[in-house]
């Protein structure tokens, strides 16, 4: 049997190291979910073996497979939604300031549901309903971005700048609409916040679907992001249709967002800091940056959602206050701001 040729064994060492990375990836995300599912109060980790082995009494059952299961399922799918759409944003714009919390596209998809939900057309006990509502916001946001930029979308600075003001003028609407009506919206104020309190499996059955569709869209886009990071010439050059291909990433990229969006509220950092980990690690190939940025978001996400249910387990006994409770959104927050800070200090370092 003859040896496979040159180009073949190279390719297939080159490929190894990322292959190698996303395995180890996909074994820390089921980590990370297995931590939420004991994290918890009340129900350890000798009763969450014992329910996943089949046994247990009614209440653990109901804890770790009602309340825990689609909880910690959720957590990941938005995470990886939060990571893939922020890795196909700044690939796109070639900005790695983009994000969906700069773009426009969560406050978007934020005022949505809090409107549809305040103007009494959707409850939050409809998830389907605040969705749709979730994703016609997030595509408004993305559009008044797109009306600011104009021409000038190419910059990444001015990008950046104007998906600030227009995610700062969609902030201040959410807000108005909270100050009408805080009776009916008081609730979901942790939920802007980014939390995962209350999610069940009708959040987990509305979230895969979407989030795996438009991932694949996503995937299928990875040859033309690649392009599209060279610079707009090398890609046409390459005969790529730059606008039809950069439009149909902004889709995908709102509709990732849209979907996460409504599960676990307004979670900071996440699709903008994730990509930076994902491209760190695997590089400008896309193929393996973009599935490396679903996984890294999953992890994050994850991970914080269980550190979130520890540390409220722990102030809880110490303060002794059974209804504390830390939202997952402050952690992803606080994190992600002192990361952006080392990012930011190191790359004023290296300039100088």
């Amino acid at each position: 049997m003859k040896s496979p040729a040159p180009s073949v064994r190279a390719s297939l060492l080159r490929s190894l190291p990322a292959a190698l990375g996303l395995g180890v990836l996909g074994l820390l995300v089921v980590v990370a979910g297995l931590a939420g599912l004991v994290s918890g109060r009340a129900v350890d980790l000798p009763v969450v073996r014992e329910v996943l082995s089949g046994g247990g009494d009614a209440t653990a059952r109901h804890v770790v497979l009602q309340l825990r299961l689609p909880r910690a399922l959720v957590a990941l799918g938005a995470g990886a939604a939060l990571g893939l759409a922020g890795a196909v944003l700044q690939s796109a714009l070639r900005n790695p300031l983009a994000g969906p919390e700069v773009t426009g596209v969560t406050p978007g998809a934020v005022l949505g549901a809090v409107a549809a939900t305040g103007l009494g057309l959707a409850g939050w006990e409809d998830p389907a309903a605040v969705v749709v509502a979730a994703c016609i916001g997030g595509f408004a946001g993305a559009g008044l971005l797109w009306l600011l930029a104009g021409r000038e979308q190419g910059d990444p600075v001015r990008t950046a700048v104007y998906g600030v003001l227009a995610s700062a003028v969609l902030s201040g609407l959410t807000a108005m609409i909270l100050l009408v009506a805080p009776g009916e919206l008081g609730s979901i104020v942790q939920w802007l916040v980014g939390s995962t309190e209350g999610r069940v499996w009708e959040h987990w059955h509305l979230l895969w679907p979407w989030t795996l569709l438009w991932g694949v869209c996503a995937f299928a886009l990875a040859a033309p992001l690649t392009l599209l990071r060279c610079g707009d010439e090398q890609a046409a050059a390459a005969g790529l249709a730059t606008g039809r291909a950069r439009a149909a990433a902004l889709v995908c990229a709102v509709a990732l967002t849209a979907g996460a969006v409504p599960a676990v509220g307004a979670l900071g950092f996440v699709g903008l800091l994730v990509p930076h980990l994902a491209f760190a690690l695997f590089g400008a190939d896309l193929r393996s940056a973009l599935p490396g940025a679903a996984l890294l978001g999953a992890l994050v996400v994850g991970g914080a959602d269980a550190g979130a249910q520890w540390l409220s387990r722990v102030l809880a006994e110490v303060l002794g206050s059974d209804r504390l409770t830390i939202p997952v959104g402050a952690l992803t927050t606080a994190v992600g701001a002192a990361l952006l800070l080392a990012v930011a200090r190191r790359t004023a370092g290296v300039q100088e």
